[in-house]
């Protein structure tokens, strides 16, 4: 999966915060690269999964890769992302990320792939290149490989390991996750 170098972020989002987007791909393009979820799962959230209270987004078994339950600490910065989209919220729409088209779908699952092509990164980033690239700069930052693994709703492939190790790791991923969209932020 084509990714950028984590020394490249701070370009990418000067052209990202330039680039002639919809508010609302711009919107879904942020979530993503903040959750560092699949585009499926960013483009069908849905304001039911959202706790703003508690800052967390709980994603059903049923809408994960591994079809379990996947919950996510929500930093203040992509907070922020969710209270831009609450003003286009719509009575008969369940999604965060409506379609332009039809607003009781959600967006294109390939919007954020689309809109990269758009923007000058066609062969250099997709989508899913988000989450190498969060996991690369991560790992250099130090932080527990189980905790950068449970951010990714990734499974232990070690099969006793993943028998006994039921860790969700929320207290910790939730620094990772404030720490991820501070370095996001801050670039």
């Amino acid at each position: 999966m084509a990714t950028i170098k984590p020394d490249e972020l701070p370009e990418f989002m000067s052209v990202l915060n330039s680039a002639n987007l919809k508010v609302i791909t711009r919107a879904l393009m942020e979530f993503q690269l903040h959750t560092i979820t699949r585009s499926n799962e960013a483009a069908k959230a849905c304001w039911e999964e959202l706790d703003l209270d508690k800052g967390l987004w709980v994603i059903p078994a049923d809408r994960m890769k591994m079809n379990r339950e996947h919950i996510i600490p929500l930093s203040p910065y992509v907070i922020s992302i969710i209270k831009i989209m609450e003003q286009f919220k719509q009575p008969y729409s369940e999604y965060v990320f409506p379609s332009h088209i039809n607003p009781r779908k959600h967006i294109n699952t390939e919007t954020v792939n689309k809109a990269l092509r758009r923007i000058g990164y066609q062969n250099r980033l997709v989508a899913h290149g988000f989450r190498a690239l969060a996991s690369t700069t991560l790992n250099e930052q130090g932080f527990d490989s189980d905790v950068i693994e449970s951010a990714l709703a990734h499974v232990d492939k070690n099969a006793v390991r993943k028998a006994y190790n039921r860790a969700e790791y929320l207290e910790h991923r939730t620094k990772l996750m404030n720490w991820w969209s501070e370095h996001i932020e801050k670039t």
